[in-house]
């Protein structure tokens, strides 16, 4: 499902796919498409446009171009004329296969968008489908720390000031690597998986009090950055309460939700002497372990149950 109101340009997925335009349509580039379906045409070439979504993509291939092959000139027209008189964003045409002038003649008559790929239908429709999809995936943007910690993506959060970027510098220093600093987006990808990336504008910057902006690609190296990455778990980073009880078995499963998905979470304490980075690293260990089927939280409390029972027995 896209997110409401989502769109991307024609121009983008042009540029993509390195289409090429056979005809130009009025202000072409700048249509947005807003829906990740597209549409083979073959029963509307015919006639019948029950359902005819207007605003998807048309795409021609061998299938439809072998059937307008038998009919004649007049019947093409005719065809074309039916199904370009409709405010399409775009017609594209795959394997390379020549236009037919009937086509282009009514795409110059309603001003339609002619493209053309030499991918197989097939492996072209695919591949659009899976990127219209991304580009209207349903996203937000949320203020934290994204890093790639052990393969494992975290989503460090926190009030301003509780020391975020603090320990993702260290996490660096470690062999770690950031995604996104101070503003994470976040989409859910075709799988339903949560992927987070930064803003173009601010991709491999990141504020550190005291110092100011630094260009994290530039002073670490390129094995210090990643453009993208599946969040895993959530760590909330709070400043230490007295009198607050924190968890210290790991027996209950929190979990943040984003975007109706659920994931892990744990909320870390932030104090004076407390080596966040390192207990960061463990917290992203131990989350890999829980995904393999090993909580230790609960084979600690299984051991001591029978422990227990054992010595009541005897």
């Amino acid at each position: 499902m896209s997110q409401e109101g989502a769109s991307v340009k024609l121009k983008e997925i042009i540029e993509q796919f390195h289409l090429e335009i056979l005809r130009s349509g009025e202000n072409y580039g700048e249509y947005p498409l807003r829906t990740a379906d597209i549409n083979r045409p073959g029963l509307p070439l015919i006639g019948f446009f029950d359902h005819f979504d207007e605003q998807r993509l048309l795409v021609i291939g061998l299938v439809e171009t072998t059937y307008l092959s038998k009919l004649t000139a007049d019947q093409r027209r005719e065809s074309f004329d039916r199904l370009l008189a409709h405010p399409v964003p775009g017609l594209i045409i795959t394997r390379g296969i020549e236009p037919f002038p009937e086509c282009m003649e009514m795409a110059e008559k309603y001003d339609r968008t002619i493209l053309r790929t030499h991918e197989a239908t097939s492996v072209f429709t695919s591949s659009l489908i899976g990127s219209l999809r991304l580009h209207l995936a349903p996203r937000v943007t949320r203020s934290g720390v994204m890093l790639e910690v052990y393969g494992e993506g975290v989503l460090i959060q926190g009030e301003s000031g509780v020391g975020k970027s603090e320990v993702a510098i260290e996490l660096i220093k470690r062999g770690h690597r950031i995604i996104a600093d101070d503003a994470v987006e976040i989409y859910k990808d075709n799988a339903g998986n949560l992927v987070a990336t930064a803003p173009e504008l601010i991709r491999h910057y990141m504020e550190l009090r005291g110092i100011g902006v630094i260009d994290v690609r530039r002073l670490f190296g390129m094995g210090a950055i990643k453009d993208s990455q599946e969040i895993d778990f959530v760590v909330n980073l709070e400043t230490w309460k007295e009198g607050k009880v924190y968890d210290r078995l790991g027996m209950d499963n929190n979990y943040t939700d984003i975007l109706d998905t659920p994931l892990p979470s744990v909320t870390i304490p932030v104090k004076p002497g407390r080596n966040l980075a390192s207990i960061l690293e463990v917290a992203a260990m131990n989350n890999r372990n829980r995904k393999m089927g090993h909580n230790a939280a609960l084979e600690l409390s299984q051991r001591m149950d029978e422990y227990f029972r054992q010595n009541q027995d005897s």
